[in-house]
């Protein structure tokens, strides 16, 4: 039976898809999955998950949320990523981020690395943060594949400072042996730093060093939506910047993997190439595509709601007995919260009865995440359910 918009419930079994049980994890992050409470989740419509950054979706019911965006789309169904809702999501992520042309890439490691093997050419020498995903979390892809050296900065922290970026050009270009810097990659939020970010005006400053040392810059922006309601952010100011940039389409946009990679267009020209030559050109990606469409317009008010009743929450917390607040510096959506003994009785109780969820206390202590959840409920209920 060939697959169509009508038969797909039918003729595609849940597993395929990667959106049965053991794939929920996806959704919103592996690791606030597996600390979350272990009470079973009856009602994820009012569920609020103060932990992770998406959404938190029943699984059980992705396949009948997709059927609905298929109805909803005339053309959805890509061939090997052109056309339908990827072309569609391409689109629009190149208006959202002010680039040219946008790619669909089936992961985030592989954008990272077709950015930087692009921007440096033969210039194999990029600088990047030490606590970056693309120096501590992909393996040494970048110099495995493409032989780029790799320069860590900003040892055990979010932000290289300025006068760091600066010395680290100067030791590789000035001496005997000079080596040319390719690229600057830089990561914001940082999700190994807390979810620490990089501010808009040391992003601006690292721009110029490096525009006049003819040095190309990468955005890994995994989560830079988790930006939007900071102060002095806009997503078009901030990626102007950068020559490419990357944004994740499974950490808080509601696909089941995915990614997009975005800049000039004869170099997103190559990078489609280039994700050919290392096995990314998948046969589909709508059903990654679909959903994410599903949630672009209007994200940047969305995330700055997140932003603005997490720091309402934040602060009545604050204001509890029992309660001390420990925020992140130039900090996203993370902040981490030490509870008293007193308010840890029988919290696990009230929180399952308010149908609110955080990640697993230790010690006295539970990092809060915010995202699209906690829009669902005011503060004052909030409150009540983690102080009784």
């Amino acid at each position: 039976m060939p697959l169509n918009r009508r038969n797909f419930l039918s003729a595609v079994p849940l597993a395929s898809l990667g959106l049965a049980a053991g794939h929920a994890q996806a959704q919103y992050g592996a690791a606030a999955a597996s600390a979350t409470t272990p009470a079973p989740i009856t009602d994820y419509d009012t569920l609020v998950m103060l932990a992770g950054d998406a959404l938190p979706r029943n699984p059980a019911a992705e396949p009948a949320r997709l059927q609905a965006l298929l109805d909803r789309h005339a053309k959805p169904v890509d061939g090997y990523l052109a056309g339908g809702a990827v072309a569609e999501l391409e689109a629009k992520f190149s208006a959202l981020l002010g680039k040219e042309d946008t790619v669909f890439m089936p992961t985030g490691t592989l954008a990272n690395h077709i950015a930087l093997r692009l921007l440096c050419g033969e210039a194999r020498h990029a600088l990047v943060q030490q606590e970056s995903h693309v120096y501590r979390d992909e393996s040494n892809t970048v110099t495995t594949l493409s032989g780029i050296n790799l320069v860590p900065l900003a040892p055990g922290r979010a932000a290289p400072t300025l006068d760091e970026v600066g010395a680290a050009i100067e030791r590789a270009e000035v001496g005997p042996y000079p080596i040319k810097v390719g690229a600057i990659a830089l990561e914001s939020p940082v999700r190994r730093a807390q979810g620490a970010t990089l501010r808009p005006a040391l992003v601006a400053d690292i721009a110029r060093l490096a525009r006049s040392n003819n040095i190309p810059l990468h955005l890994d922006g995994a989560r830079l939506l988790l930006m939007s309601g900071m102060a002095g952010f806009a997503v078009k100011p901030y990626c102007a910047h950068f020559d490419t940039v990357y944004v994740s389409l499974y950490k808080y946009l509601g696909a089941p993997f995915g990614g997009v990679l975005s800049g000039a267009k004869a170099t997103m020209a190559r990078a489609r190439a280039l994700r050919h030559v290392f096995g990314g050109t998948l046969y589909h990606g709508w059903q990654a595509a679909l959903p994410a469409l599903d949630t672009l317009d209007g994200v940047e008010q969305r995330f700055a709601d997140v932003r603005a009743a997490g720091e309402r929450l934040l602060a009545a917390l604050a204001g509890t007995p029992g309660f001390t607040v420990r925020r992140v510096e130039d900090g996203s959506n993370l902040a981490t919260l030490e509870i008293a003994p007193q308010r840890l009785a029988g919290l696990e109780q009230r929180l399952q009865r308010a149908n609110v969820r955080i990640a697993k206390v230790g010690d006295g202590k539970v990092q809060l995440a915010f995202n699209e959840s906690i829009l669902r409920r005011d503060t004052a209920y909030l409150l009540q359910a983690l102080a009784g």
